[in-house]
């Protein structure tokens, strides 16, 4: 009977204390419990679940509670077609605002038979690895270094390379996230709305002998361009021509005067969102 009690004696102490712990923890529960607003996996649901980060939160989940707790609009996944858009609406009791579609652009057309190189580069097949390699490979430390980074990291599949070595983007496909915009160490890519038709494909800022030598296709910031505008839409911007969408009235003017053909109508002057271009510079 010694030895029984010896033994039992523990068993109820911490069966005891186990029931103790189990309604402690139950009362804990329903007193810290934070009431989870149903909606927020509701549009959870509906979101892509990219979590590519260009609604400017770390993912689909943190995306979803922003819209439903007024942090964010209906339209803050740039991924979401209308229809999508609208059901989150529903959900949330708020009205879609009217956004214009945005697409990512190549600001360089710096090919491998049109840009210089300095060096052969032979490392990891990324332009961030790359571009700490003596600063890049490319002649130009501002051009595209053409090893396809931003084409896989795009969560949409919406880019491809071309044989010249540079990316191309699909406008059917980009969703705007800015994802490959994020992945560029020397920002590239550029998010910009449909409505700006013409645009400099260049992001250099070198002066003319400078851009002369290092690339064929670069803006040489010599002016012509902002002189043959009619609408006065081009400014120059530390040696780099910029085209105001604004004021652009798509008269082609530009293009004609640029020496080096780098000022391009990028889109046709009437386009659809929903039509699926791939856009080839």
């Amino acid at each position: 009977m010694e030895i029984l009690g010896t033994t039992l004696y523990p068993i109820l102490v911490m069966g005891g204390l186990a029931i103790l712990f189990a309604i402690g923890l139950g009362v804990a529960a329903k007193a810290f419990y934070v009431h989870v607003d149903p909606r927020i996996k509701q549009v959870e649901e509906l979101l892509p679940g990219a979590n590519c980060g260009g609604c400017g939160y770390a993912g689909c989940a943190d995306c979803a509670v922003a819209i439903v707790e007024g942090g964010a609009p209906v339209t803050a996944c740039m991924a979401c077609p209308e229809e999508i858009q609208q059901e989150i609406a529903k959900i949330t009791g708020k009205i879609v605002e009217e956004r214009e579609k945005e697409v990512a652009w190549i600001m360089c057309v710096g090919a491998k038979d049109k840009a210089e190189r300095r060096f052969q580069y032979e490392g990891i097949e990324d332009c961030g690895a790359a571009s700490v390699v003596a600063r890049g490979h490319k002649g130009c430390l501002y051009g595209c270094l053409g090893l396809g980074t931003c084409v896989k990291k795009c969560p949409f599949d919406a880019m491809t390379m071309g044989e010249d070595g540079l990316p191309k983007v699909d406008i059917g496909k980009c969703t705007g996230c800015g994802t490959c915009v994020r992945v560029c160490p020397r920002s590239i890519p550029k998010v910009l709305p449909l409505s700006q038709k013409v645009a400099v494909l260049c992001s250099s800022h070198y002066p003319p002998p400078v851009v002369k030598k290092l690339c064929e296709a670069g803006c040489l910031g010599c002016g012509a361009c902002k002189k043959a505008c009619p609408e006065e839409a081009i400014t120059l911007e530390d040696s780099l021509a910029v085209v105001d969408p604004d004021k652009c009235k798509v008269c082609g003017e530009c293009m004609e005067k640029c020496p080096t053909g780098v000022i391009r109508q990028i889109l046709p002057a009437e386009v659809e969102e929903s039509e699926a271009v791939t856009v080839s510079v």
